[in-house]
């Protein structure tokens, strides 16, 4: 093979590594809008008490019928369980005095699996090895007035299902999320009136897409406060049209907070789209972040999945190191954003630029700051000099509101229950900054957006993102003086070798030193661009490996 063919294969070998087919498998029904739902709609009237009926909640579970009420009274249970029976409402009479121990010996605190309309409510699940309540392939599931405490993967968590709500809960000490919705498209899901706090990040949502809505509740002290996301490792990705408005986001980017290496490598943001399109983020209220408070960045898992088509506005961002709202590349085309008060994006002016109510939108760049962080974050956790936080270890919170009407409340199965809680989403405001919250975070140095994060985000910003610009401007600068020298070329093609290089960023300098005929002897030529870009290969790659991309 030629010198030029080699080179083209190994451009085209490297920009085209990462893609892969669909990922194997298939969704469950639920998950994808199929509304049958074998659970009964109304209470049969029948209640199971525990302890005073049956010794353990497992054992009421067992003997319950479809759409009964499982009573629980005060105590710790030291036990997990599973539920496959359809409609029931497990309920506590106390949700701080009513405790679900997994003692870091169990897996799940209760697990509903291949089971509809199933309704948690008003007690603590806590210290389970995996997570703290889990919905595996339900159509129906509501989580109300539930506290989750240091679960060792997902506090509260719905996988393959549909028709759900999460509210009035609270979350922390989970080294993933504190709340998970995933694989889901239409989802038909509502997370209202919660707070995470401590956890990897506040909420995950991979590949959970369509009538999502993430709204008025509280993400705090948290590695990323909200982080929609798109992975091969489930089906139905990318993420899109995911709703996010009227949240209070602030603080987050903790390194105290549990992390898994995937939420190290998101840190620092409030909010983060990754790889998905058609978001909409409006009129939420975030502060403090040590990056962003908006991060819209693409995802390489084995195919590589860029955002696009998101419409950011009207939120009220205050205290960003890097930017209010950074579009991180490689990023797709349709982004707008318009509305958000005194914002500092990266790159500048996108509300200029890419406003959502202009006629016409002018071209606009994206920014590779933040995804080089990442990818210093994710080099860290590969060599495994990121801080270790124990997720048994977060201080538990103080007594959390009980739900109205306690052990008496009505008594509602999980059956259509996003019919019952799909917002109005046009009449939530942006929150108002709370009196005890300050801005603390101030605007850090940044090298063309590569920031002093860590020292491995530096490194790999300045090799994978400065490094091409600095070649790319060498090259340019060596070509037109090259150009301007030569006596053995027509004007008309001197004139046109000159467009090329300037207008057609890289393929045009690499066109000329490739076919051009250049008079830079071919040694020099191939060693400052073969060379040059085997060298950036060479150390993102690096990151790459190290970092569990590939």
């Amino acid at each position: 093979m030629s010198r030029r063919l080699l080179l083209v294969a190994s451009l085209a070998a490297f920009f085209l590594a990462s893609c892969a087919g669909p990922p194997a498998g298939t969704p469950s029904p639920a998950a994808v809008g199929d509304e049958t739902n074998d659970a009964p709609d109304v209470w049969t009237g029948i209640t199971r008490q525990v302890p005073a009926d049956y010794p353990t909640i497992q054992a009421a579970v067992d003997a319950a019928g479809p759409g009964d009420l499982i009573l629980i009274d005060r105590g710790t249970y030291r036990e997990q369980v599973s539920v496959t029976t359809p409609g029931l409402t497990i309920r506590g009479v106390d949700r701080n005095e009513v405790i679900i121990d997994g003692e870091f010996e169990r897996g799940n605190g209760i697990e509903i699996l291949f089971t509809d309309g199933v309704a948690v409510e008003n007690l603590t699940v806590r210290n389970a090895r995996v997570n703290g309540v889990f919905w595996n392939g339900a159509r129906g599931y509501r989580a109300s007035y539930v506290t989750s405490i240091n679960n060792a993967t997902y506090g509260i968590y719905a996988f393959d299902s549909g028709d759900g709500l999460f509210e009035h809960s609270y979350a922390s000490g989970s080294p993933d999320a504190g709340y998970y919705i995933g694989q889901c498209d239409p989802c038909d899901a509502v997370i209202t009136d919660v707070v995470a706090e401590w956890n990897g990040v506040g909420y995950s949502g991979t590949n959970a897409s369509t009538e999502i809505y993430i709204i008025n509740s509280v993400w705090r002290y948290n590695g990323t406060g909200i982080a929609p996301n798109t992975l091969d490792s489930e089906l139905l990705p990318p993420i899109h049209d995911v709703t996010v408005v009227g949240n209070v986001v602030h603080d987050n980017g903790r390194r105290e907070a549990p992390m898994l290496p995937w939420q190290w490598a998101a840190q620092g943001n409030g909010i983060m789209i990754a790889g998905g399109h058609s978001g909409y983020v409006a009129r939420n209220l975030i502060v403090n972040h040590p990056l962003s408070g908006i991060a819209i960045v693409p995802m390489l898992d084995k195919n590589f999945y860029m955002s696009r088509d998101h419409v950011i506005e009207d939120n009220d961002i205050r205290g960003s190191g890097l930017a209010h709202i950074a579009l991180s590349g490689p990023s797709g085309s349709g982004s707008c954003f318009s509305g958000n008060e005194d914002a500092h994006t990266m790159p500048p002016a996108l509300e200029f630029k890419q406003n959502c109510d202009a006629a016409i939108r002018f071209p606009a760049l994206f920014e590779l700051g933040a995804t080089t962080a990442q990818l210093g974050f994710l080099f860290e956790a590969g060599i495994d000099v990121v801080p270790e936080v124990d997720f048994g270890t977060i201080p538990v919170p103080g007594p959390q509101p009980q739900m109205p009407g306690g052990a008496d409340a009505p008594v509602r199965p999980a059956v259509n229950v996003f019919s019952d809680a799909k917002p109005d989403v046009g009449a939530i405001s942006t929150p108002v900054m709370p009196s005890d919250l300050e801005v603390t975070q101030k605007k850090g140095i940044n090298i063309m957006g590569v920031t002093f994060a860590s020292a491995a985000g530096v490194f790999f910003g300045l090799y994978a993102y400065v490094l091409p610009l600095v070649l790319y401007t060498s090259w340019v600068v060596l070509a037109l003086w090259d150009l301007a020298k030569r006596e053995d070329l027509s004007k008309g093609k001197t004139i046109g070798w000159m467009a090329a290089v300037l207008v057609l960023p890289f393929v045009g300098v690499i066109g000329y030193y490739i076919f051009g005929k250049s008079t830079i002897p071919a040694w020099q030529r191939w060693t400052f661009t073969a060379g040059g870009m085997l060298v950036y290969i060479l150390f993102l790659g690096l990151g790459m490996l190290v970092g569990g991309i590939v």
